[in-house]
Formats: C-alpha cells, sequence, structure tokens
C-alpha cells in the first residue's frame, strides 16, 4: 500500500506535468513572484503590470488539474503532507505560478510585437469552443466561466509559446558529436583507498569478468553506468573519458570515494542524439531565461490576499472537466 508520504512526493513531482503545454516554458522566469497590495477588483485574483488574471481563470486551472489527479489517486490525495505544505496548497502555488508566468509572457510578447496571426485565433477559437461545450450547467456554474473567457486563455497560451519560440529560434543547434558523447562504464565505488587498490589489482588480473567483480565488490547497487560532459565530477570525467574500449582505469578519487571504471562503450550513437537534442533545449532555455527575467523585474505585480487566501478546490460530484490542456494540445501541438 502506498503510504500518505509517497502519494504527496508522486503527485507533487507531477505537478506542472499535467499541463504539457507548458512543458517547454518550464524553468523560465523562476523569478515570477506576486508580491501583496491592494487596489484591485473584487473578482481579481492578481494584475501585473496591464495583465490581469480574474477568479474563472484560476478555477479553470485548479479545477481541471484537480480532477485530473484525482482520476489516478482518488479524492483523498488531497489529504497527502509533506509536513508543511497540504498538496492541495502545493497545487495551488503551482497554479498561480503557471498563470503569473503566462500573463508575463504575453507582456513580453506586446513589447517584442509579437502576435497570433488569424489561422492561430481560429484555432483558439475552435479549442474554446470545444472545451466550454463540454462542460456541463454545473461546471459552468461553478467555473463561472465563457466561451469568450476560454477562447481568452488558449490564445495567451498559444501566445506565450509563440513569444517562447520568437526567442529561442536563434540559438545556435549545432551540437558536436564530441560535445554531446556519452560514455557507457562498469564502475566499482567504495569507501577505503585500502580496498580500492586491492579491488583494481583484482580487475586487472588475466582472466577477470570486471561486471562479476562490481557486482560483488562494488558499495553501489547500479554497476552499468551510462553519462555524459558535466554530468558526473569533473575526477570521475576525465577518467572515463579518456579510457579506449574495455581499459580500466587506475583508482580515482573523487567525492570522498574511491572508483575503478571499464569503458564498456565510448559512442552511443542514439544517446548522443538525445544528448543533443538535450543541450539545445538547455541553450534555449537559458537564452529565454535572461530575457525573462530581465523583463520580469520590470513589472509591478499585485496580488489580491484576500481573494486568493478564499481559494479552493471544488468538491462536487458534477464537476468533473479535466480536459483543459488536452484540448490545447489537440488544437495546437498537433498541428504544428
Amino acid at each position: 500500500m502506498i503510504n500518505k508520504k509517497t502519494k504527496f512526493c508522486k503527485a507533487a513531482a507531477l505537478l506542472g506535468a499535467a499541463v504539457m503545454m507548458i512543458s517547454a516554458l518550464a524553468g523560465c522566469g523562476k523569478n515570477t513572484k506576486v508580491v501583496l497590495t491592494a487596489g484591485l477588483k473584487k473578482n481579481e485574483v492578481f494584475r501585473i503590470s496591464s495583465a490581469s488574471c480574474m477568479l474563472p481563470e484560476v478555477m479553470v486551472y485548479l479545477t481541471n488539474m484537480q480532477n485530473q489527479y484525482e482520476s489516478v489517486y482518488g479524492s483523498q490525495i488531497w489529504n497527502a503532507s509533506d509536513g508543511q505544505l497540504s498538496l492541495e496548497q502545493e497545487e495551488r502555488e503551482q497554479v498561480l505560478t503557471q498563470l503569473a508566468r503566462i500573463k508575463v509572457m504575453n507582456l513580453l510578447a506586446q513589447k517584442k510585437e509579437v502576435t497570433l496571426d488569424d489561422k492561430e485565433k481560429e484555432r483558439a477559437a475552435a479549442a474554446g469552443r470545444e472545451y466550454f461545450t463540454s462542460l456541463n450547467s454545473a461546471e459552468v456554474t461553478a467555473l463561472n466561466v465563457t466561451q469568450d473567457l476560454i477562447t481568452k486563455m488558449y490564445e495567451e497560451y498559444a501566445l506565450a509559446e509563440k513569444v517562447y519560440q520568437t526567442i529561442v529560434e536563434n540559438v545556435n543547434p549545432e551540437v558536436s558529436d564530441d560535445e554531446a558523447r556519452t560514455i557507457t562504464v562498469d564502475m566499482i565505488r567504495v569507501s577505503s583507498s585500502a580496498k580500492a587498490s586491492q579491488v583494481l589489482g583484482k580487475a586487472k588480473e588475466e582472466g577477470v569478468d570486471f561486471e562479476t567483480l562490481a557486482q560483488a565488490e562494488s558499495e553501489d547497487q547500479t554497476v552499468t553506468q551510462s553519462f555524459g560532459k558535466g554530468e558526473v565530477s569533473e575526477e570521475l570525467e576525465k577518467a572515463a573519458f579518456n579510457l579506449g574500449k574495455d581499459e580500466i582505469s587506475d583508482v580515482v578519487e573523487s567525492d570522498g570515494s574511491y572508483y575503478i571504471l571499464k569503458c564498456i562503450s565510448t559512442f552511443d550513437e542514439a544517446q548522443t542524439k538525445a544528448n543533443k537534442e538535450k543541450i539545445v533545449k538547455q541553450r534555449q532555455s537559458e537564452a529565454f531565461d535572461t530575457e525573462y527575467t530581465a523583463f520580469e523585474q520590470t513589472l509591478v505585480r499585485q496580488l489580491n490576499e484576500e481573494l486568493w487566501n478564499s481559494v479552493t478546490m471544488i468538491h462536487q460530484d458534477d464537476v468533473k472537466t479535466s480536459s483543459f490542456f488536452e484540448v490545447y494540445q489537440m488544437y495546437f501541438q498537433h498541428q504544428e
């Protein structure tokens, strides 16, 4: 049986993953922060410069994510806690962060004169129509939404993605095989220098099977490991990438442990290709984050604290909508 803490960790790790369309933007705008102040409209949760977020928008996000989790874990999941915050509190904060980020990115789009074309607006309208007509009367009432509002939310999502792509399109996509190369080794780790020297002697004896020796002597359960540059300590990286196939390293000291490596493969074509894609995405994220953060820090942010503190999940048997993000994917991601 999965205990509450395990459920909390699993579900908390998935927060944001439910919103698949934001995955490309994850990590961007880490400094987006809403500060507390007065002067907002009654139904206005927050305002960032001229961009406003109303309560129905929050409820669409919160309710869709809530129902996605409940479909997997059941409604009891919200009783889980890590000892500090409940999962419901974690999700509320996640929703606030996501909405704030979308609003900031729309403001950035205005500054850069990035807009949706007619075809993209038509997609947003079609998505808005499909999602809104999927709602029953209880859901429309509980969320307090209109079809126009849903369409506007889809337009803002699409524009956020478009400004992201505009900013990262000039990032250099060329990554050399050497930069992306992944090496596979069998690794023995022990905590004693003397023990390491003893094991190294055995490893270099003729006819010794290194993998079998590693399974018997290593203090780590996993023997075979693959990694690229920058993914392990400098000492291990240097030792590993200087090995030829089937070569065995000397004892390598790193972070208080002692290692002996045997090179299994110096080049994994499939993994190297995957690493190239990972490196390009990292470059894109860094390029976007630099521009986003500088822009975000210039904005005035306001939060309706009283209204925000009153926001809770909807627990009604006839409010089960969970397709808001899926509909966006269908009209935008699948048609690119």
